[in-house]
């Protein structure tokens, strides 16, 4: 995610770090560098023109000049400017106090609007929400099926009409719907088209104007960069959105949308999908993002990630466990399971300050094909296998390898590196023992 941005803004604060007094031409190639990332990065040239303005009054003035690290005054200058341009705080969901609130899911075609609506649909349920989705765009083939299936995978109903009925009383008899269900949320996939058309700006104007939604959500494409930005902002001056939804984040390495729709429409970015997943739709966080930019990481989502996956009860018992060396192959493949949940490892190392110059260097490469070979491994193991690893002789090896797909070789190195890894464990546990023994002698001497 924004992968050259990252690379190219770091680059162009590199120079900076070993000066221990900037002057005004220091600050100004120090910008000139980050101008050019940002017109490369496919970043709005208003937007571009009004930043570089903003973070150089504030650079070349006495917070910066007079400071005892003025590189790293810079760089906090432009992180803050970026969360500023990005909205400055996350934006939350407006639904006001009539329930059901309707909820407009708007777009063109192609910019993932009706797997946005599931996402968004179990987002809300993860919330406490009851949220209905509706099928009303009945112009694309499949489109209403499409909704019904993801519905089915998520858990919440589909409200469809078929395709012969006008959008209009689709949305109309969905409120009532949801009313006599007791559901407190509405989202209304509409139809989308290739290109902005007046047939499609008419119906959901109409569609608008009859259920008075509390949101109008934009669903756009990072990838196609400035075009996002333009399509936003003609979408803003028909309907008036109140909120845009960012897909294809997860495959954008420049970040032009992102850093441009909210000063070009004055709108926030609410929601960015990450991934395919009717799980991969976060919260937009402007000043965590204007971090993952600078390379500073993003620990913040990561243990929200954590805290999602990983169950507190179960946590304390694996601690247990491994104090106590009582780990088994068993329980890694548990955790394994449930890191995976998580995303991306690219991206869950991403957000670890310092990991991604690492990967940058090849220090650090995360490999996704290596944790299959290493699920593949435990999950041919028999229960006995998993939980005393020591009975593995060699016909159990030529057997689990030939059972996983892998080599003898392979399950030799995974049992070495869990051998490892427990006998590290287990030296940490006596020293956590011995520190409370000698704490207790200590307090009762």
């Amino acid at each position: 995610m924004f992968e050259n941005l990252t690379q190219r803004l770091q680059a162009a604060f590199a120079n900076l770090r070993g000066k221990g007094k900037l002057t005004e031409q220091d600050v100004d190639s120090a910008l000139r560098l980050v101008r050019m990332a940002l017109l490369e990065a496919d970043v709005n040239y208003k937007v571009v023109k009004d930043f570089i303005a903003s973070v150089r009054v504030r650079a070349v003035g006495q917070e910066v000049m007079t400071s005892l690290k003025p590189a790293h005054q810079v760089i906090k200058i432009v992180r803050e400017e970026l969360t500023s341009l990005m909205g400055g705080s996350r934006a939350h969901l407006s639904l006001g106090g009539q329930m059901p609130a309707a909820v407009l899911m708007v777009g063109l075609q192609g910019s993932g609007k009706t797997t946005s609506a599931a996402k968004l649909a179990r987002h809300l349920v993860s919330t406490g929400r009851s949220p209905l989705l509706v099928a009303a765009d009945i112009y694309r083939p499949a489109a209403i099926e499409q909704l019904k299936v993801l519905g089915e995978q998520i858990k919440v109903p589909v409200f469809t009409m078929g395709d012969k009925t006008d959008p209009v009383v689709i949305a109309k008899a969905a409120l009532e719907q949801a009313r006599r269900q007791g559901r407190d949320i509405v989202l209304i996939d509409t139809a989308g088209r290739l290109q902005i058309d007046e047939a499609m700006m008419q119906e959901l104007e109409r569609i608008k104007a009859e259920v008075k939604p509390a949101e109008i959500l934009l669903v756009v494409d990072a990838m196609t960069g400035q075009e996002a930005v333009n399509i936003a902002a003609q979408f803003h001056e028909r309907l008036q959105i109140t909120g845009v939804i960012m897909t294809k984040l997860d495959g954008d390495a420049r970040g032009g949308a992102a850093l441009s729709v909210r000063a070009v429409t004055g709108q926030p970015i609410k929601y960015i999908a990450t991934g395919e997943k009717l799980d991969a739709l976060e919260p937009f966080h402007p000043e965590r993002m204007a971090t993952r930019l600078l390379g500073m990481g993003d620990i913040l989502t990561l243990i929200e990630k954590a805290e999602s996956q990983f169950d507190k009860e179960q946590a304390e018992k694996l601690a247990g466990k491994l104090l106590t060396n009582q780990f088994t192959l068993e329980d890694f493949l548990q955790q394994l399971r449930q890191l995976r949940k998580m995303g991306p490892l690219d991206q869950l190392l991403g957000m670890i300050p310092g990991m991604a110059k690492m990967a940058d260097l090849g220090q650090m490469t995360p490999d996704e094909k290596e944790l299959g070979k290493i699920e593949a491994i435990i999950c041919s193991m028999t229960r006995a296998e998993r939980q005393d690893p020591a009975i593995i002789d060699a016909g159990r090896r030529r057997r689990i390898a030939a059972g996983s797909g892998t080599t003898v070789q392979d399950v030799n190195r995974l049992l070495k590196q869990f051998n490892e890894a427990k006998a590290m464990m287990k030296r940490f546990g006596n020293l956590q023992k011995d520190s409370r023994r000698r704490l207790s002698g200590r307090l009762f001497r």
